[in-house]
């Protein structure tokens, strides 16, 4: 064996630099022999993990358990998967790829299901990474593949990888088609849902759609890869919600043309980037995207959203949710908006018609989580709801007016009743108010069909009124060393007024 120089060493590690450079950084290699030269044990998990969508639309997405945060925003305690797809025809597609996290399986599902054969085209439907960060390693593994995208996308390909497609892509735009032997696939513009390069390919001979984030979920895949072999309404439904309402939500009208496009369209099969494909019943996940899309309530229904920090304002937001319950009103439901994450409140938000919010005052202002949450529900475009407010303060209450300052600007909402005001903790004189407002929701939810609610009576006292600063002392006497908690005025400043 002949000696190798320091200098030559280093003159070979320096070309092997210059090799990975290509595109971004990814191992330059033409072929799975070139990747794992070693021969050992076979691989075979990429034929397990994937299963067919139809007879030549095979699926090669991977299931990520481990993340905690989606976008490093949404909790996804159930995880989340990447979609992939690969048609088999004369020639071969792949739709999409995986978040970079999952390459690994992705790669090794890839292989398998293509077999030796060459892969024709890449078709981009939406350049977010959690579906792109595999985009430059398949051009260097396929050197002959075609990108097919929007031109949109290929500027923000370019952005993340710095390599330039142009000599390797087809540009589309609506209508465009490619015929790859069998099959004719369709290229759907669906800009701002939701980024703006987004598109959808539609199969003619499948009835196929890849619909990019469109219909996805939140939720790995358990083996089961279509939504008729899940209880998808008990178990998945939350969670498709939640995935909608938070990243499309945003975009009911850019969600409202695409959904007049399919429309006209024959689809029999919904291949999202995330989530169960859909091959039955298709009709009640478009009309699920329809309602919220449109900003329309899944059902008449009352969510109570408080803000607390020693109770007072709970106490009163359970005392009002006991009172709609008790006026007819079913699955009222109670959000302590400090410990329920925000993404979890906006998809309750989406789903039912009438929030009521209920929150201190906080520095003068809004408590932060509460007003955190309402601007959140206004960047999300939420429309069409129906808002109660109560607000609580020790010396002066502003939450409700400053709550309504931003519920003004969401657009065809209404404020139902009165504000209703407690100083620091709800007491009996409080209850008609909280009577009243119940009634008034109960009535918005159920029309003449509410009960009405009895008012707890209050019990009878003598009311003292400081003369000073108006702060209000009940009981029978007033103690001799008793203190004004407002103005410290002593019971000499204290009048009866009532008995």
């Amino acid at each position: 064996m002949s000696e190798i120089t320091r200098r030559d060493f280093i003159k070979a590690g320096a070309a092997g630099i210059a090799a990975t450079s290509l595109l971004g950084g990814v191992r330059a290699f033409a072929d799975e022999e070139q990747v794992n030269p070693f021969k050992g044990k076979k691989k075979f998990a990429g034929v397990k993990n994937c299963r067919n969508v139809t007879e030549d639309i095979v699926y090669v997405g991977v299931s990520d358990r481990r993340i905690q945060l989606f976008e490093n925003v949404y909790p996804i305690p159930r995880g989340v998967a990447y979609n992939s797809y690969v048609l088999l025809d004369n020639k071969t597609v792949l739709f999409d790829t995986v978040d970079r996290s999952v390459t690994g399986q992705f790669f090794e599902n890839l292989t398998a299901v293509l077999n030796g054969k060459n892969l024709d085209y890449l078709v981009v439907n939406h350049m977010e990474p959690d579906h792109s960060s595999a985009i430059s390693e398949v051009l260097v593994r396929y050197p002959n593949a075609k990108v097919v995208c929007t031109k949109a996308a290929a500027i923000i390909l370019n952005q993340f990888f710095d390599c330039d497609i142009s000599d390797r892509s087809i540009i589309v735009s609506e209508g465009n088609t490619l015929n790859t032997g069998k099959h004719t696939l369709t290229f759907v513009m669906a800009p701002m849902v939701h980024w703006p390069e987004v598109m959808m390919t539609y199969d003619d001979v499948s009835g196929t759609l890849f619909s990019a984030d469109a219909f996805g979920s939140f939720g790995a895949l358990n083996g089961n890869l279509f939504a008729d072999e899940v209880n998808f309404e008990k178990d998945w439904l939350p969670d498709a919600r939640r995935y909608y309402c938070n990243i499309v939500g945003k975009y009911g009208k850019q969600v409202q043309d695409v959904l007049k496009k399919a429309g006209g369209v024959d689809i029999r099969i919904l291949c999202s980037t995330h989530g169960p494909v859909w091959r039955k019943n298709l009709g009640w996940i478009l009309d699920k995207y329809n309602l919220w899309s449109s900003y329309t309530p899944e059902e008449k229904a009352v969510m109570v959203v408080y803000g607390s920090v020693y109770g007072g304002t709970e106490s009163a937001a359970n005392t009002l949710a006991a009172k709609i319950s008790q006026s007819g009103v079913s699955n009222v439901a109670v959000y302590d908006v400090s410990k329920t994450h925000v993404s979890e409140l906006i998809s309750e938000a989406f789903r039912r018609s009438h929030i009521v919010l209920a929150s201190i005052t906080y520095n003068m202002g809004i408590f932060t989580p509460m007003k955190n949450f309402l601007l959140d529900l206004e960047a999300h475009n939420l429309q069409n709801r129906c808002f109660s407010l109560l607000e609580n303060g020790s010396w002066s209450p502003v939450a409700g007016k400053l709550m309504k300052e931003i519920i003004d600007r969401i657009p065809n909402s209404t404020i139902e009743g009165k504000t209703v005001k407690i100083m620091s903790s709800p007491s009996e004189k409080d209850m008609n108010a909280l009577t009243e407002l119940a009634e008034t929701v109960s009535k918005s939810v159920l029309g003449g069909n509410s009960k009405p609610v009895k008012a707890t009576e209050a019990a009878a006292s003598t009311k003292w009124v400081c003369k000073l600063c108006g702060y209000v002392y009940e009981g029978d006497e007033l103690p001799k060393d008793y203190k004004c908690p407002i103005c410290g005025a002593g019971i000499s400043a204290f009048e009866k007024v009532s008995k």
